[in-house]
Parts: C-alpha cells; sequence; structure tokens
C-alpha cells in the first residue's frame, strides 16, 4: 500500500473514531429514531406484514409503509405503482395482458401497474425478495397489505408490547397518481383520522420526495411531514451526482421549476422546507460523503481490495458536510436512509462492520434513520446511547 493510501486511510479512521469528530447532536436531545425501511427487507420480502413484525421484533420506533394505490380506489403497501419485481404477478397467467408500458415521472417503464388491479386482485399476488443476493426463500409465501392493515398491525403491537410504534408513510409518485386521477393525500388522511392520528403527537411522520403534495398535506394536518432528498449518485472525487428521474422532484420538472435536490439541501432551501414540513430526509451521501482513490495517478480508481470489482468497498470517507448543521438550524430533524449490512454497500473505512457506519452518522447528530436490516441499526443506537 503506498504512502498516500495509507494517509487517506488513516484520516478516514479518524472520522471513525475521534470522539472529537462528533459534530452535532440531535435535535430534540433523544437518541435518533429508527425506522424498519419497508420493514425488515435484508431478511423478508419487503412491505409484508411478516417484515413489518421482524422489524418490530427488532425493536424500531417506526415501520415504514410506501403506499400506491388500487383500480378499487384502495391504498396498498408498494414501493412503487410497479408490481413485477416484488411479486409473482409474472407466474399469473390470468394478468400477461396487464403489463403494458406508461411514463412513470418522465421515463418509460413497461410491468404491471397497481392501478390496473382490484385490491381482490392484488391479494392473489404473493410478495417476493426484490434484491436478487438476498435470501429467496420466502418468495410466493406473504401477501401484499392494505395501509390499513399495516395500522393495525402497528396499533396492536404497540398494545401488546408496551410501547409505541409509529408508521411513517412515503406517498409514491403523488404527480403521476394525480394525473391518473388517484390522488393518496386525502385517502391517507382519512385512513389516519379514523385511526386518531391527526397531530404532531400523533406516531406518523408523511414523507414525500415531491415538494407539492407536502405542502398540500401541510394545510390539511398537523402530522410530521419530511422532506425526501434524492440524487443519482456520487462521483470519483464524492460529489453528488443528478440524473433523470432522481435530479429533481418530479413537480418541479411539471411545473418547469430548475431547483434539483440539491438545491433543497442549501441553507435557503432548508429554510423553505421548514416553511411546509418538520424534517428532512436527503440520501446519505448528502450528509457522509466518499470518494475513490487513485493513489498511482493512473486516471483510473484503485481497487482498495484487490477483488477486481468497483463498489462501495473501494471508496473512503471525506470530510461530513454541513446538512445536518444547517437542517438543525432551520430547525429541521435529519433522517437518512438507506443503510444496508451488505459489504459491498460499505465504504472501506467501515471494514465490512455496518455498527461503524451507524456509528459515523450517529455520531453527526442524525435524528433517525431507515435501514433493511432494521437489528443492527437498534443494536448500533445502543452501543452509542
Amino acid at each position: 500500500m503506498t504512502r498516500t493510501i495509507l494517509m487517506v486511510c488513516a484520516a478516514a479512521v479518524a472520522l471513525i473514531s475521534d470522539p472529537a469528530m462528533a459534530l452535532e447532536k440531535t435535535l430534540d436531545g433523544k437518541p435518533p429514531l429508527v425506522t424498519g425501511h419497508r420493514g425488515a427487507p435484508g431478511y423478508l420480502p419487503e412491505h409484508t406484514l411478516e417484515g413489518y413484525r421482524l422489524a418490530i421484533e427488532a425493536g424500531v420506533d417506526f415501520i415504514e409503509p410506501d403506499l400506491v394505490i388500487t383500480k378499487d380506489g384502495v391504498l396498498i403497501v408498494r414501493h412503487e405503482p410497479l408490481l413485477g419485481g416484488t411479486t409473482d404477478v409474472a407466474d399469473h397467467p390470468e394478468f400477461a395482458d396487464r403489463k403494458v408500458k406508461r411514463t412513470l415521472d418522465g421515463v418509460e417503464v413497461e410491468d404491471w401497474f397497481a392501478g390496473d388491479f382490484t385490491l381482490a386482485e392484488i391479494k392473489t399476488l404473493k410478495a417476493k425478495q426484490a434484491m436478487a443476493d438476498r435470501d429467496q426463500s420466502h418468495n410466493g409465501k406473504y401477501a401484499i397489505p392494505t395501509l390499513q392493515e399495516v395500522i393495525d398491525l402497528a396499533k396492536a403491537e404497540s398494545a401488546a408490547r408496551g410501547r409505541v410504534i409509529g408508521i411513517y408513510p412515503e406517498t409514491k409518485h403523488p404527480t403521476y397518481h394525480a394525473q391518473l386521477g388517484m390522488p393518496l393525500e386525502d385517502k391517507l388522511l382519512d385512513a389516519l383520522k379514523a385511526a386518531g392520528w391527526t397531530e404532531k403527537t400523533s406516531p406518523v411522520i408523511i414523507q414525500s420526495f415531491e415538494v407539492g403534495n407536502l405542502k398540500y398535506l401541510h394545510g390539511k394536518t398537523n402530522v410530521r411531514l419530511v422532506q425526501l432528498v434524492d440524487a443519482d449518485g456520487l462521483d470519483q472525487d464524492g460529489n453528488i451526482t443528478l440524473a433523470v428521474p432522481s435530479a429533481q422532484p418530479y413537480d418541479f420538472v411539471v411545473a418547469g421549476d430548475k431547483r434539483t435536490y440539491k438545491d433543497l439541501v442549501t441553507k435557503a432551501g432548508l429554510a423553505e422546507i421548514k416553511t411546509y414540513a418538520d424534517g428532512v430526509a436527503p440520501w446519505k451521501p448528502y450528509i457522509q460523503p466518499s470518494k475513490q482513490v487513485d493513489a498511482n495517478n493512473d486516471g483510473k480508481p484503485d481497487d482498495l481490495n484487490g477483488d477486481g470489482k468497483m463498489d462501495e468497498r473501494d471508496r473512503v470517507l471525506i470530510e461530513p458536510t454541513a446538512v445536518v448543521k444547517d437542517a438543525h438550524e432551520a430547525g429541521l430533524f435529519v433522517h437518512s436512509w438507506t443503510f444496508r449490512s451488505e459489504s459491498y454497500r460499505l465504504a472501506s473505512d467501515y471494514k465490512n462492520d455496518p455498527s461503524a457506519e451507524y456509528k459515523v452518522f450517529y455520531d453527526l447528530g442524525i435524528d433517525g434513520l431507515f435501514s433493511d436490516f432494521p437489528d443492527a441499526a437498534v443494536k448500533a443506537r445502543s452501543a452509542s446511547y
């Protein structure tokens, strides 16, 4: 290993291990919230009641249902209106003709769309693991839940365990659904009202990658709202890169607003978010970026672990950004996503240990996070707080 790489790695280790590098504390001074991202998809298919129960058993504070809508107007829980990647719909010959091409947030996709199915038809499908490198043995076992079923689960588990378990719903592709004449927001609010969840103290946080629907919700409910902040990737030097469809909130695209997601995490952008939301949830690299190394100056990033592949293990941490500090100064809490335990998703500094990544982000003062492996997130929090 060259002297240059040694110096870079030493600096990165300092970021992880030096208590003086803790730049912020949480906005309210309490330990950060842990949300089971889509349940516990590191272990079970995402967005299933079984996955949510596993996350609750791990000790999460919130479970996350992503919301789309059926043909007959029922909110169900899927990561996208697309069904092909997370259900066995392709194995149902009776639905073969439902596979169509549509434009979703400016990108043409071919798939089965939830809005073309009734709830009864959705209930004939079973969930499957969305990521090929994860356990596929539970495919075809679990049903697709409705929002109401998730609310009922959260309430029942809260009562049984003697602690509050909240829901953290995301309105998926609000402009797309509105353009179909099937808006999500009022149906969500009706369900929350029926549950008795209408205040900031309610165990609910609503999130969206768009802005307009959050502003609409701000005028209709007192529950906490969160602005999600997306990106396309990171370049070699650790700079956020933007590309369609992850460059702008899609309602900005439709309105001709040129601002990007990066604009939302400037001080001015955060100040505007504070006018309609309670928190901001940027992708992890907006908070703690990493870069590739070219120690031999050959113009190519170095394969730090020598495995012949380029992934997160070949990146090193660089100086954290001011996003958490700036958001806290604006009065916004900060949640971040998505934390995963697979080694190829962890920067080299973490040495294949997910707990090291959690520690960095906890030390940086984030107020909450979304994890595919919620047991690891809860365990790491216990070690930090």
